[in-house]
């Protein structure tokens, strides 16, 4: 018996010592090296913090651009989805109720116009893009609300655009409506 308890011992002790504290020591260090020191990328206004780059934000305004639903209130600590499958009564009634907010509030929008994201939560719970269509179909109620010329903002929002991993065209929500606010 000893011959295999104290090998399975030390085993596990060295385990704990290099991937409860060399491993992370490593991680921490390379990230500190990162341009932000693993802090995250930082948005500001005015020499103020006003969000990270990375990380959704809830904005329900009708004179700002709306992000994607969050099933943990946009808190990266709690980072994550919703155990709700696309069949539960509760998660559509859910999304039924997102819905028919966005079309109060977007009444030239028909419901089969509404993409997905702005209607259901990631998986995460805290993206921070949503797609050119996302954006685009909200134009006319950022216009209206902002007394601006509906082409004004769909060019502020070509000025936004980015590509994804995948191909597809994203705005950076936080940033879009940063220089919606710059828009003169």
């Amino acid at each position: 018996m000893k011959h295999h308890i104290f090998p399975a011992i030390r085993l596990t002790l060295i385990c704990i010592v290099v991937f409860m504290g060399l491993y992370p020591l490593l991680i921490l260090a390379i990230a500190k090296l990162a341009p932000a020191k693993g802090e995250g990328e930082t948005v500001t206004l005015n020499n103020k913090t006003v969000g990270y780059k990375l990380e959704g934000q809830s904005f329900t305004k009708d004179n700002y651009f709306w992000g994607r639903p969050s099933a943990v209130g946009y808190n990266a600590a709690g980072s994550g989805g919703s155990n709700k499958g696309p069949s539960n009564p509760d998660y559509l009634k859910d999304v039924q109720n997102k819905i028919d907010t966005f079309l109060v509030h977007n009444p030239s929008v028909k419901k089969e116009q509404i993409p997905s994201e702005l209607v259901t939560a990631s998986g995460s719970g805290l993206d921070p893009d949503i797609s050119l269509q996302a954006a685009l179909i909200q134009t006319e109620r950022i216009a209206k609300t902002r007394n601006i010329k509906k082409e004004k903002v769909e060019e502020l929002i070509q000025t936004q655009k980015k590509q994804s991993i995948n191909g597809i065209a994203m705005v950076n929500v936080l940033q879009l409506n940063m220089a919606l606010d710059n828009l003169k």
